[in-house]
């Protein structure tokens, strides 16, 4: 389930299906008045007890072994608490976000139920449902604001969120003691102690194998004290930011960070086998790391920029939506409210049996035994305290704008000040044409 979680969406690219050009038959069917009304057609045919509602769910390909199975587990569960019901789970591969889906929504075929990211864009469009009335003010103090911040346009809640994901810093704790050097606090002191641990053999940092541009585009103007977009307006671009850029290139040209890995930096093995002595990953890494090397480990938000900064990390994850264009909206919206609302069991296992995540209900989590001590329970409170997000005005088109922005200044020493005053530029022209368009 490793998904962005550098930012909502690039992990997700991790991982059609031949069930899409199936998915005219399965939609709908039903039985009223003895009559047998199909909402497509094809070689198959599917028929159905009378009344009998027919939910396809699209899900996205989660890289964790028994996902899959799990979530066609809780569909079957489903039928059989609600026998009115028939929920048919379609596990896509491919580049299910950014094509599969998208394509899917433009016509009457997609899913009734789907998970993703909701946009300003798919609202404008008119490919999600409005959730409100599944979420009651009892429901909405169950959530962290931040899981309700993300899926919220124009005030209304169009999703719910499935898992929390986030990043942190990993250390070892054997290497730093006989370095001497103590956990890093600020970007001064991540400097000079990756610094210090690099031996050579040993790596001081590994925050990708391109120098940290991808996981901290966001990340470094959060611990300067800054913000990327607030309330439809662009406000990255400032001093601050500029500051934590120039951090970022001076932290990439002390020679301490690890480049070439076999593995980017969602992935441990850099960590585990010893390739450098911290590095920035994944909540969902902490099982794997703790496999490899035990409990000699300690984990961090990424350390502010300074003293008027403040630690930072991503909240990440994915979220349940409603097709509008479903022929069964409001049994759509019965399900999703049966299985990420009210079905603590089934959210504790979908974030906690397969990976390793955070229940976004704040009542499952804390219920949740896997999360109740030790290095889980910090990284909840790490989470809670210092993951940040970007609300669905966002735009991949502004991930792009950052990320270019960065690697202009940390590899080719391109002005900080004018590389992020063009970026922010840059944002606001797409931001305008996302409120406009």
């Amino acid at each position: 389930m490793a998904s962005n979680s550098k930012r909502a969406t690039t992990l997700d690219r991790q991982l059609g299906s031949t069930r899409l050009t199936r998915r005219g038959l399965v939609k709908t069917v039903t039985v009223a008045g003895g009559a047998v009304v199909f909402s497509g057609f094809g070689p198959s045919t599917w028929v159905t007890a009378q009344d009998k509602i027919k939910l396809v769910q699209w899900y996205h390909q989660y890289g964790e072994e028994g996902t899959q199975q799990a979530a066609q587990r809780y569909a079957e569960e489903y039928t059989t608490i609600n026998p009115n019901v028939e929920v048919e789970m379609v596990w896509k591969t491919g580049d299910y976000e950014f094509a599969l889906l998208p394509a899917a929504l433009l016509t009457d075929e997609g899913p009734d139920v789907y998970e993703g990211h909701p946009s300003v864009a798919m609202v404008k469009a008119g490919q999600v449902e409005p959730l409100d009335d599944i979420f009651t003010e009892e429901v909405k103090a169950d959530f962290h604001p931040n899981d309700l911040g993300v899926n919220t346009i124009d005030g209304k809640i169009y999703a719910v969120k499935m898992i929390d994901d986030t990043g942190l810093l990993y250390y070892r704790k054997s290497i730093l003691e006989e370095k001497g050097v103590a956990p890093p606090t600020t970007m001064d002191e991540l400097i000079a102690a990756a610094t210090a641990l690099d031996d050579g053999r040993v790596k001081g940092l590994f925050v990708g194998n391109d120098g940290g541009i991808n996981a901290l585009y966001h990340i470094a103007p959060w611990s300067a004290g800054s913000d990327i977009l607030v309330d439809n307006e662009i406000v990255f671009n400032k001093e601050r930011t500029v500051r934590a850029y120039t951090k970022v290139k001076e932290l990439y040209d002390s020679g301490a960070l690890l480049e070439g890995s076999p593995t980017d930096w969602w992935d441990p093995s850099a960590f585990t086998q010893g390739l450098a002595a911290m590095q920035w990953t994944g909540l969902w890494a902490m099982p794997g790391i703790r496999a490899q090397i035990a409990d000699d480990f300690g984990i961090l938000p990424w350390p502010a920029l300074d003293g008027e900064g403040r630690p930072a990390t991503f909240w990440g994850g994915w979220s349940e939506m409603v097709n509008p264009r479903s022929k069964n909206v409001q049994a759509a919206k019965d399900f999703v409210k049966w299985l990420w609302i009210e079905n603590t069991a089934a959210q504790q296992d979908w974030s906690l049996s397969y990976g390793f995540h955070v229940p976004p209900r704040i009542s499952a989590a804390e219920t949740a035994e896997p999360l109740k001590e030790g290095a889980p329970a910090e990284a909840v409170k790490i989470l809670y305290d210092n993951g940040r997000f970007n609300p669905p005005q966002y735009t991949a088109a502004m991930d792009t704008i950052m990320i270019n922005a960065l690697a202009r200044i940390v590899k080719e020493g391109a002005p900080a000040a004018e590389e992020v005053a063009a970026a922010a530029q840059q944002c606001e022209e797409e931001l305008a044409r996302v409120l406009g368009g």
